[in-house]
């Protein structure tokens, strides 16, 4: 698999409790993610700063880093900083992600999802976002189409720098959205609900991406 492959990027579903954690180190055991998004309950900061300290070593152990995102309000970059994430992620709020730009500095990266229209992809990528996320489930569990996923993936990935992740609801959709040059591919219940369970999906998903960059 060539540096210019598109990568492995895990949303787990959102955890109210650390009891994720044997999940999440099968599916990174094999050293195949490159990423994973831990999305978290709302909570006080403690908590969500202990559930940190419980969950992010498990996959950065095996090679992955790990962004952060909260659902309702929380001090991300805090939780992120005293947690041990590399990063924080959040949905499609320009002056948050200006200011979160801000207190994160170069110590920690910064990716924004639930973007709606090309506009606002060129605005978040220029408040310094380290990555956009594009075709992940909307708030009401409902997914674009994976032709507009494509679509704008494969607009980003030619015209701008910064990288991009485009979620996959199958792994079915592993490769054609691969074929957007997009630099991550992001699976969520397509991993989660594997009737053979996170790793076996995870060494599929890698599968097709190396078939993908080495077909000819």
């Amino acid at each position: 698999m060539t540096d210019s492959a598109a990568r492995l990027y895990l949303i787990t579903p959102v955890l109210d409790d650390e009891s994720f954690a044997p999940r999440l180190g099968e599916a990174c055991a094999g050293g195949k993610v490159a990423a994973v998004l831990l999305r978290l309950a709302a909570a006080d900061e403690r908590t969500l700063i202990n559930r940190m300290k419980a969950l992010a070593p498990v996959a950065q152990d095996k090679g992955a880093a790990v962004m952060v995102s909260v659902e309702g309000e929380a001090d991300l970059a805090t939780v992120a900083a005293r947690g041990g994430a590399d990063g924080v992620h959040i949905s499609g709020k320009l002056a948050l992600a200006k200011d979160l730009r801000d207190q994160l500095k170069s110590e920690r990266s910064l990716g924004v999802g639930a973007i709606r229209s090309r506009d606002d992809a060129m605005a978040f990528g220029e408040s310094g976002a380290d990555y956009l996320m594009f075709g992940e489930p909307r708030a009401d569990g409902s997914l674009p189409t994976i032709e507009s996923v494509i679509e704008r993936a494969a607009w980003w990935a030619e015209i701008f720098e910064t990288p991009c992740v485009v979620y996959a609801p199958r792994l079915e959709d592993v490769a054609p959205l691969a074929a957007t040059n997009a630099e991550f591919i992001a699976l969520g219940d397509a991993v989660w609900n594997h009737p053979e369970g996170p790793a076996k999906a995870v060494e599929a998903a890698f599968a097709i991406l190396v078939a993908q960059e080495t077909a000819p």
